[in-house]
């Protein structure tokens, strides 16, 4: 079945461009011109991966984006006209999988969509749903860690951090994000406190045993790689 891509964007000329390419490419395509529509559309489970531009009549793309995150993981590239390093760090903080800046060689596009397909495809998770890295087993359903049969002591919050991580593997997870998922969207008290799991985390694996499993991207989260 063809990856099915929606496109939010407001300019006309711009999304039927990236829509005949697409198309083109062999992907199936969705189209919304503002960000209310997108923002539904996006929700509605029918589509693979969103191609959101940030300035959009009636919600713009940040603000369809941190929506979005609160019900949905899936894969978001922004479409910008903007350079500024701000936009790109509260978009990725917001959840963003990626940005690609106008103008853009469609070329580019193509490379960052399959980029982030394969990321969405690599959470790694085996035949009983659960999440391995190495030989770290972090069983959900069980709310188990273990290396290599050895069981780790996790505490809900440290537990539901690593494993959110480890759901979204290659995926560089912002601190908010990581916040608004871990502690819920009315939490209240030190703004820190994600730095604070990901040490205790740190202290109970990566230092346990010998390895650097979550990895720290300056000025925007965290992230567990594939190795």
């Amino acid at each position: 079945m063809a990856t099915k891509v929606l496109i939010v964007e407001d300019e006309e000329q711009i999304a039927r461009f990236v829509e005949l390419e697409l198309r083109h490419e062999g992907y199936s395509t969705g189209k919304a011109a503002d960000g209310r529509t997108g923002l539904s559309m996006a929700e509605s489970g029918e589509y693979d991966i969103v191609l959101l531009d940030i300035m959009l009549p009636e919600l713009n793309g940040l603000e369809v984006l941190r929506r979005l995150r609160k019900t949905s993981e899936i894969p978001v590239i922004l479409l910008t006209a903007r350079d500024s390093v701000m936009d790109k760090v509260s978009g990725l903080d917001l959840g963003a999988d990626d940005y690609v800046t106008k103008p853009f060689a469609i070329e580019e596009l193509l490379a960052r969509i399959r980029v982030a397909m394969k990321k969405k495809g690599t959470a790694a998770k085996d035949d009983a749903g659960k999440l391995v890295w190495r030989d770290l087993t972090v069983d959900p359903a069980a709310y188990s860690a273990v290396w290599d049969n050895v069981p780790i002591e996790l505490s809900k919050r440290e537990f539901d951090l690593l494993a959110l991580l480890l759901t979204n593997r290659n995926i560089v997870l912002g601190r908010d994000t990581l916040l608004q998922k871990v502690c819920g969207y009315d939490y209240v008290g030190e703004t820190n406190v994600i730095d604070v799991y990901i040490r205790y985390l740190r202290a109970k694996i990566d230092e346990r045993f010998g390895v650097h499993m979550i990895q720290t991207v300056r000025g925007v989260g965290y992230v567990i790689k594939d190795e």
